[in-house]
């Protein structure tokens, strides 16, 4: 059976979609480590589920949080998949398991990509850019901050009175769906 691995940094919500979807068969694939670069509400999915889970504080010196980081996944990891997580994936991790590392990013990459575009600063920023369509990609990590090659996108309209707020809320739905088909694809 293939191996995940998943970084969070929040709600985990992704996560929880990625547990069910490996629970169900849907997603050929066992989530064998969960780490979480901050305290965060998503560590529980991990914890009732009974999969391994690390916190590892990213305020850590770098040269530290890569090597805890690098640490605490399995060498023979299929795949790891950033589902929310804020920090910078370290070159070392890149370097020690190239072309299988995914990051899910709330907009349409490469626009509002970049150091500093998460979350609802995303989506206020396609807002103020007066953009009609936004939504979601599902992308390569690689060494140049959401720079990695895309492999899924999902579009979802802007609306006239949306603030950042209610477009995250509309999005979020989206991108769980194109990270739990993508995964699914690439573990196939």
């Amino acid at each position: 059976m293939k191996k995940i691995a998943v970084l969070i940094s929040g709600t985990g919500t992704n996560l929880k979609a990625l547990i069910e979807n490996c629970a169900n068969q849907n997603i050929p694939a066992e989530i064998v480590q969960v780490i979480a670069d901050r305290d965060c509400v998503g560590k529980k999915y991990a914890i009732e589920n009974n999969i391994p889970f690390s916190l590892i504080d990213r305020k850590l010196d770098a040269e530290i949080f890569q090597k805890e980081l690098i640490k605490q996944i399995p060498q023979d990891i299929d795949l790891i998949v950033c589902a929310g997580f804020l920090s910078v994936i370290p070159d070392g991790l890149i370097d020690l398991f190239p072309d299988k590392i995914i990051n899910l990013h709330p907009s349409l990459l490469p626009d509002f990509g970049g150091m500093g575009m998460y979350g609802r600063k995303v989506h206020q920023a396609v807002i103020q850019a007066g953009k009609k369509i936004s939504g979601a990609t599902v992308h390569k990590v690689n060494k140049t901050v959401d720079g990695g090659e895309i492999l899924a996108q999902v579009q979802v309209s802007v609306l006239d009175g949306d603030s950042a707020e209610t477009l995250q809320k509309r999005i979020a739905p989206a991108e769980t769906a194109l990270l739990i088909d993508t995964v699914k694809k690439l573990l196939i």
